[in-house]
């Protein structure tokens, strides 16, 4: 694995023009320069391969009519590409082929540029976390070049040659024509973000999906704690000036992002429980108070700030009954929310939440976009000027070069033994 590892303040690399022909690919490298053919059983120059019109074969700008090369057939068999796979649970993840999927309303089929490893990759690969069928293609944070524009109002937006972001998660649920590890996915044209305008480089662009959408919608979302978003019109008359919010874990990505976000839609007070070490990069996200998780008077901390009005809380890594703090934060008098990114199971200790005489909400915030659409398709809209205008940072990464398998578990083993950094595969590279 080459360690890589990018400062969020990497210059940019520009992009490359956007092309003006839908539904055809490139083939002077931008793209990619081959394919798997099963005809053939081998991988072949791609300028060999169908040429669609207004090009010039085997030149600079050659392209790739997929879909006039795969006329009258329901799914693409005659092209397939290369595919990290999960072929069973619990078993390291092996090299493959798999077929290049066909854009459908409101998809577009991007060249993977970057596919993000998050920890419940290593979930998913070892306990079958997410799996709903086998084999399993991994990775939900996806960077792609637009390749082929489906029909639709939103896919009708984008242009080939337009670098994306997004989430992998589909419409239905989890499908690996969506999934990162693989050199060509879909993506859903609703729920992406333009790279151009966010100011961010592809591998920058990469941590943002699961990270910022799962703070996203733990603050803003109906099953999070349905605060107005800032893009909202309820937001101008939201009393965010006297909120107070308590992030626990802010010293995680994920915890970072809720705090940048709160501070972006106006919140006031932002409590975080997290590592002293990361003091300075907190203070510069947004919160107003920092207590050490180490304390041994960590909910005395938190009350002394709050008194007994706690009502917003979120807490991005604990789960089951460690979610107890958060809870016992929340006021006795009103009804406070705790909204979690990890499993709520489990009977929390009456004794060591104290009364909770207006009752408590204690709920799983599922980071996807799909379930929420009147909050994220508008999200996907706005992120990425968030990002420009420098509300928001990104997280820092480490790259893999290639469909490597062995280096991608091993990356998968660092997430299980809790010394993972967030990792970039390169498909192409």
């Amino acid at each position: 694995m080459s360690t890589q590892k990018r400062d969020v303040n990497t210059e940019v690399e520009p992009q490359p023009e956007t092309i003006g022909y839908i539904g055809l690919i490139r083939c002077n490298g931008t793209f990619g320069d081959s394919f798997w053919t099963e005809t053939n059983d081998k991988w072949q120059d791609a300028d060999s391969m169908v040429v669609g019109a207004g090009s010039d074969h085997g030149g600079e700008n050659s392209l790739i009519d997929l879909k006039e090369a795969t006329k009258g057939s329901d799914s693409v068999t005659t092209m397939s590409q290369k595919a990290l796979l999960l072929e069973e649970v619990g078993k390291a993840l092996v090299a493959g082929q798999r077929p290049i999927p066909q854009a459908g309303s409101n998809q577009l089929l991007v060249k993977i540029l970057v596919a993000g490893l998050n920890p419940h990759d290593q979930r998913t690969r070892d306990d079958g976390l997410f799996v709903t069928s086998l084999p399993y293609v991994l990775a939900s944070d996806v960077v792609g070049e637009v390749a082929i524009v489906g029909s639709g109002e939103y896919s009708s937006k984008f242009s080939v040659g337009d670098h994306v972001f997004g989430h992998s998660f589909a419409e239905g649920g989890f499908n690996n024509d969506f999934s990162g590890a693989q050199q060509y996915a879909l993506v859903d044209a609703r729920y992406v973000g333009r790279v151009a305008g966010s100011g961010l480089s592809d591998d920058e662009a990469s941590t943002i999906p699961v990270i910022v959408l799962a703070g996203f919608i733990a603050l803003f979302a109906k099953s999070g704690l349905g605060l107005p978003p800032p893009f909202s019109a309820e937001a101008q008359s939201f009393d965010y000036a006297n909120t107070t919010l308590l992030v626990i874990g802010g010293g995680s990505n994920t915890g970072r992002a809720t705090i940048e976000l709160a501070k972006l839609a106006g919140v006031s007070q932002i409590i975080t429980v997290a590592g002293l070490k990361n003091q300075e990069t907190l203070r510069a996200s947004g919160a107003t108070h920092i207590i050490d998780r180490r304390a041994s008077n960590v909910l005395e901390q938190i009350r002394a700030l709050t008194g007994d009005d706690l009502v917003y809380a979120v807490d991005t890594v604990n789960a089951g009954v460690d979610q107890e703090l958060g809870v016992a934060a929340l006021s006795n008098t009103k009804k406070g929310n705790l909204i979690t990114l990890r499993r709520t199971e489990g009977e929390l200790d009456t004794d060591r939440i104290g009364s909770k005489n207006a009752g408590y909400d204690r709920r799983l915030a599922f980071g996807v976009s799909t379930i929420h659409p009147e909050v994220t398709i508008p999200f996907w809209k706005e992120v990425p000027r968030w990002y420009k205008e420098g509300n928001l940072r990104p997280s820092s990464f480490e790259v893999i070069n290639g469909l490597d398998a062995d280096a991608v578990n091993k990356a998968l083993d660092n997430y299980r033994d809790g010394n993972g950094a967030k990792v970039n595969i390169h498909p192409w590279d």
